[in-house]
């Protein structure tokens, strides 16, 4: 690697901790009053509230790494504007393409870093920060879970365990019903190939009742068609919409193509979650060339050009969320709408650099 591509990266990497430290210092110190009532009521620790706070700092950093990596970039090239730097390399004959090249890079590589967290880290912490504060300090404690697409609900007088192959419908498959005494012995275990809701009554196909008799032994019973009656309707059967969050981005991915029950709903946050951690490079792409534009016409570095990106930030995360709604609503495919702004704003980008460059 060159001195020269050392040097811009290293530029880059200090501006981007310094930007980003700061940007996670206020979101942490704003988040710590909004929340701080909500532990005083529920009777929690002061500890607790600065444990939660830690541990959303990957969830802070996933969410404000692309206005980071425009900022940076942004700040790194207007100080070697404002030291002549950018002058002397382009006197040299080192064209704006090359000279922007490892901040793009150093960009690329920080996305990747950010997607080794969603990976690994953020799921966990996610997980633990919900648990808190829906657990903990809003007592709301969920009843169903989705483990590798299958559904688990903890009803009145059971676990009801099934596939929802489609959730504007009430029919079930691999239906099994689990219920235990106070010393969690099994008492009943009821399984159906399918099991729909009609007027009020489960109607369970092809399938078993396995129940436990006074002597202590089980009787099974093989049934093509059996009526039974839940204390739950499949209303209740809903799994809270955090939980979704909790996932990895392989694990989303997975649950995307192999449950479609809940595809359409997991390839969207997929494509959510992935395409926004990528929004940096496109308007680092885009900041550049505006920073040296707002450079030759003002006669400014970061005093103008600074809110000029941070507008042009807005504005891009404007678009992409118009995207997301249009993603949860079917009206675009999930790919189109949150891979459309960065196609859109690279091109822009290249055809800016392209007419700074001549």
């Amino acid at each position: 690697m060159k001195l020269l591509d050392r040097y811009l990266m290293a530029q880059f990497a200090k501006n981007l901790a310094l930007v980003t430290s700061s940007l996670i210092a206020i979101y942490l110190l704003v988040d710590f009053f909004e929340h701080l009532d909500n532990f005083l009521q529920a009777q929690k620790t002061i500890g607790l509230a600065v444990k939660f706070l830690l541990l959303k700092i990957p969830f802070i950093y996933a969410q404000l790494i692309p206005v980071c990596i425009l900022l940076a970039g942004v700040i790194t090239l207007g100080v070697l504007n404002q030291h002549f730097e950018f002058m002397a390399l382009m006197a040299g004959g080192i064209s704006v393409i090359r000279i922007i090249r490892p901040l793009l890079v150093a960009a690329a590589l920080f996305t990747l870093l950010t997607v080794a967290i969603g990976q690994w880290v953020l799921p966990a912490t996610t997980t633990a920060t919900d648990r808190i504060w829906y657990e903990e300090v809003n007592h709301q404690i969920p009843r169903g879970i989705i483990r590798d697409g299958r559904t688990y609900f903890r009803g009145i007088e059971g676990i009801f365990s099934f596939l929802r192959p489609d959730l504007g419908k009430n029919d079930f498959r691999n239906f099994s019903f689990t219920a235990y005494d106070a010393e969690h012995g099994l008492t009943t275990l009821l399984t159906a190939e399918s099991a729909t809701w009609q007027n009020g009554t489960w109607l369970l196909q092809n399938g078993q009742d396995k129940e436990r008799t006074a002597n202590g032994d089980f009787s099974v019973t093989f049934f093509k068609t059996l009526s039974k009656a839940f204390s739950e309707a499949p209303e209740e059967f809903f799994v809270p919409p955090y939980k979704i969050e909790e996932l990895s981005y392989s694990k989303l991915l997975k649950q995307a193509m192999d449950n479609k029950a809940s595809n359409q709903e997991a390839l969207v946050e997929f494509h959510r979650r992935f395409s926004y951690i990528f929004l940096g490079i496109p308007l680092l792409l885009l900041g550049i060339p505006v920073l040296l534009s707002v450079h030759k016409n003002k006669g400014r570095d970061l005093a103008l050009a600074i809110p000029v990106s941070c507008g042009m930030a807005f504005a891009a995360w404007g678009a992409w969320s118009v995207g997301q709604s249009l993603a949860k609503t079917a009206t675009l495919p999930p790919g189109i709408a949150s891979w459309s702004i960065h196609v859109l704003t690279i091109a822009l980008g290249c055809f800016l650099l392209k007419k700074h460059n001549q």
